[in-house]
């Protein structure tokens, strides 16, 4: 086809409708979009062009708000280096198992410049046969897809975002700071020519203020119209573009954001001024464009440094990992140091870590002794003591003596990759009070529009020169952006404050929840106790010896991880383990096995006799009283013996309960050991409703019947398996971040320290939260409704206007800002 055969539109173009770049004049490359051939720079271009044709997303032209970075240009080269992403080696460091067949990887994207690439991403990737689910946050970058590896590879997903113009890779910490880098100094820059052109604006206005009638002759006013034109037009072409680009992308979409009064006030000042100058017009408004560009850029300058040192404490996580790690072969005959990528790292490698460097991965102490700095992952910073048979956590940091570890888990299955997935779902979600926000910014703008149209009406029935000032005052002074800065803001500071003090927020919600819960409902076993029962006495009731009784309990426990089998466990350390099969366990109950031929029962002594057709021993009343809790063996052939386990009560747990006391919080406690184990903990710290004996389904209804009371906001703190159904049910659930996986992806807060005190100091943190919020919305809303009307009187001028709004944006992100000076002091106060 020739260039006379297309449509004129076409054929006159100069630049590529793909990337924006100029066509060179000898280059024939078309595509057909939406029924139009539109030109293209390159092969590169063309193919990536109709790709986004033929797969049926030409609404992505529509909705862009910005070109793509560079151009993209088809490198088959590359698409066939895409197949080393396949190999299971490249893939242990980002890419992780959920299910037989399904695999999730962490990836970060460039060229995204704006939502319509997102879009674009997620629709095109989504519908790959195979891939099951792909999120792309906006913010960082990072993309989590998730396939099915028996219908598709993962290189053929990077080929399909690279067929788009993209390039997808691995998550790595540095790229992605290396992309908020170019986000910060892009916005500095526009930020810069903003103040610059105030500044000489407003010396060229400065005469015309200040003349008396007559003493600025016309020439001279002239002069200094044209050059505040020269100095406004990068202010307004470069500086404010992002403000027009998203207003025309809200325009397109049929809705109204914030940057649609934005863009008409700006716009309507400029052209009017443009107008004035060129027509020697009455009044010009340079001065009031400029200031106004560059106050609304410096608030928002603010929003996006807290946004991104919030995203940053999610990747220092992804840093804490070092790169390489001393790998010992044929440790312990052999100890030749070899030193490999941490990549390359699978369990049951043993490795040397020294003083000064960051555990490589998850797992055991097997020689040494010292201490690891954990502040990085739960907050506090005492060094915690480490001894063969100690858990050491990937990304600590060893302080004192060389240590060995012997590895256990790797990469994103590592404590240190939960957290960080947790952080990012967190991340991810929109709270309630985020959402009425936005809400009622919507509604506010139409009503906004709605006053400025009237306002100006009304003007120009009164003092048509006045009209555009007047008008233009409204529209700008009146802009809800300190009312949609209101609440993100101090949720993402708030999120990062507390993540600081070793409380993981991973919901959305929970920070608004936690600080209005009014009823807090404790699990017992690992969450008011430490959780490591030790065994305190044994009552033999048959004719087997107590070791070897002590043997079989540990032998039928084993596969439980439940505090009490965990002490039984360790109680016949030592000991020859006889083996069990068909193993049964009912959760909360307790647990049947089969050793030799016999059938045996370990759990509640109510179970265990109801299971083996027994009446309960005599025994079990003196035992009892004693305190802690009781575990009854038997077999089929009667009872075997009774196990007294005790638990310790954390020290924090009755400064905490007492603090919720004295603010009148209604306090329970459910759990699963027996009534009166119970009440020997929760009457030392003084809490009255306890309830023992309680299978997860007991819990979970008791947490219903709470829920239906008028005005009850419940609290679940819990750790275990057992508490996952609670957690779940519970309004805003806490986990202790030394329970059970599942207990910590059901909970909506995570105590990374195990430590209570956190949580007290997470509560003050989330009300200081809540009522910082509550000061910006009241804040917005009567700056909003106390300058609309001055403005619609004529007493604000557009520069002021400019200054008003922008000034209201900062108030609510450096009232923001003050949450990370009170977590500060809180830690400050802790230590």
């Amino acid at each position: 086809m020739t260039t006379a055969e297309l449509p004129v539109a076409a054929a006159d173009d100069r630049s590529c409708y793909h990337c924006g770049l100029p066509v060179p004049s000898a280059t024939q490359h078309f595509v057909r979009v939406d029924g139009a051939l539109r030109r293209m720079c390159c092969v590169g271009c063309e193919a990536v062009a109709q790709s986004i044709v033929d797969n049926g997303l030409t609404d992505y032209y529509r909705h862009r708000d910005a070109m793509p970075e560079r151009r993209r240009e088809a490198m088959p080269a590359e698409l066939q280096e895409l197949g080393l992403f396949d190999h299971p080696d490249f893939q242990k460091s980002f890419v992780r198992p959920v299910g037989e067949h399904e695999r999730e990887a962490a990836l970060i994207l460039e060229g995204i410049t704006c939502a319509a690439c997102v879009w674009l991403n997620e629709n095109h990737v989504a519908r790959l046969p195979g891939v099951a689910a792909i999120q792309i946050n906006y913010a960082t970058r990072r993309a989590r897809v998730r396939w099915d590896e028996r219908r598709i590879k993962l290189s053929d997903i990077l080929a399909a975002v690279r067929a788009i113009g993209y390039r997808a890779y691995p998550y790595d910490a540095e790229r992605s700071e290396q992309i908020a880098g170019r986000e910060r100094r892009s916005m500095l820059w526009r930020l810069f020519v903003a103040g610059f052109g105030m500044m000489q604006v407003m010396m060229y206005a400065f005469p015309a203020y200040v003349a008396g009638e007559g003493e600025l002759t016309p020439d001279i006013e002239l002069l200094l119209r044209w050059a505040s034109l020269v100095l406004t037009l990068p202010v307004v072409s470069y500086s404010a573009a992002p403000f027009f680009q998203r207003a025309w992308r809200d325009v397109r979409l049929r809705r109204l954001g914030m940057d649609v009064p934005v863009a008409l006030g700006v716009g309507s000042a400029f052209l009017a001024s443009l107008w004035a100058t060129v027509t020697d017009g009455p009044e010009v408004y340079y001065d009031s464009v400029t200031m106004f560009v560059f106050f609304l850029l410096g608030g928002r300058y603010l929003e996006m440094l807290a946004r991104q040192k919030a995203v940053r404490g999610v990747e220092e996580l992804g840093k804490a990992l070092p790169s390489f790690a001393e790998r010992l072969a044929g440790w312990p005959l052999r100890t030749e140091a070899e030193r490999v990528p941490t990549v390359q790292l699978v369990a049951g490698d043993v490795v040397r870590v020294r003083p000064g460097e960051a555990v490589p991965a998850d797992g055991m102490v097997v020689e040494g002794e010292g201490e690891v700095n954990e502040a990085l992952l739960t907050g506090e910073s005492m060094p915690v003591p480490k001894e063969v048979g100690d858990a050491l956590t990937g990304g600590s940091i060893n302080v004192s003596s060389p240590l060995l570890l012997r590895v256990e888990q790797v990469g994103d299955a590592t404590r240190l990759g939960a957290i960080r997935r947790l952080m990012e779902r967190a991340a991810s979600e929109r709270p309630r009070i985020a959402t009425q926000a936005d809400r009622v910014a919507g509604y506010f703008i139409v009503t906004l529009l709605v006053l400025a149209g009237v306002t100006g009406i009304a003007w120009y029935l009164i003092d048509p020169a006045r009209v555009l000032w007047v008008s233009v005052s409204v529209l700008v002074v009146a802009c809800p952006c300190a009312l949609s800065l209101a609440t993100p803001t101090a949720l993402t500071v708030a999120t990062d404050a507390l993540a600081r003090m070793g409380v993981l927020v991973t919901r959305g919600h929970a920070i608004e929840t936690l600080a209005k819960a009014n009823h807090f409902v404790f699990d017992k076993t690992g969450t008011l106790t430490l959780g490591r029962m030790r065994l305190e006495e044994v009552r033999v009731l048959s004719e087997r010896d107590e070791p070897g009784l002590r043997a079989l309990a540990a032998a039928i426990e084993e596969g439980s991880e439940h505090p009490v089998a965990v002490g039984l466990r360790e109680a016949a350390r030592g000991l020859a383990l006889p083996s069990v099969v068909r193993l049964k366990a009912e959760t909360g109950k307790g647990v049947q096995g089969w050793v030799g031929g016999e059938c045996w029962w370990i759990g509640r002594p109510d179970h265990v006799a109801a299971c083996a057709g027994l009446a309960l021993p005599n025994e079990l009343a003196e035992l009892a009283a004693r305190g802690g809790t009781v575990v009854a063996l038997a077999s089929s052939a009667g009872w075997q013996a009774l196990f007294r386990l005790a638990d310790g009560l954390r020290a924090e747990a009755a400064v905490l309960v007492s603090r919720l006391a004295r603010e009148q919080i209604r306090m329970s406690v459910l759990s699963g050991d027996a009534p009166p184990v119970v009440a020997a903990v929760t009457d030392t710290l003084g809490i009255a409703d306890a309830r023992g004996g309680m299978s997860p389904q007991d819990k979970q209804a008791c947490i219903v019947h709470l829920q239906r009371e008028p005005g009850t906001v419940v609290a679940m703190i819990g750790d275990g398996v057992n508490d996952a159904p609670v957690l779940a049910q519970a309004h805003v659930s806490v986990a202790m971040g030394g329970g059970t996986d599942l207990a910590r992806n059901e909970a909506d807060i995570v105590l990374l320290n195990e430590n209570l005190a956190s949580l007290g100091r997470g509560i003050d943190l989330a009300r200081k939260t809540l009522s910082v919020i509550r000061q910006n919305l009241w804040w917005s809303f009567v700056y909003n409704f106390t300058s609309v009307p001055l403005a619609m009187a004529g007493l604000v001028t557009p520069w002021m206007a400019g200054l008003g709004m922008a000034a209201s944006s900062l108030l609510v992100v450096l009232n923001a800002l003050r949450l990370q000076r009170t977590a500060a002091l809180s830690n400050l106060s802790r230590e």
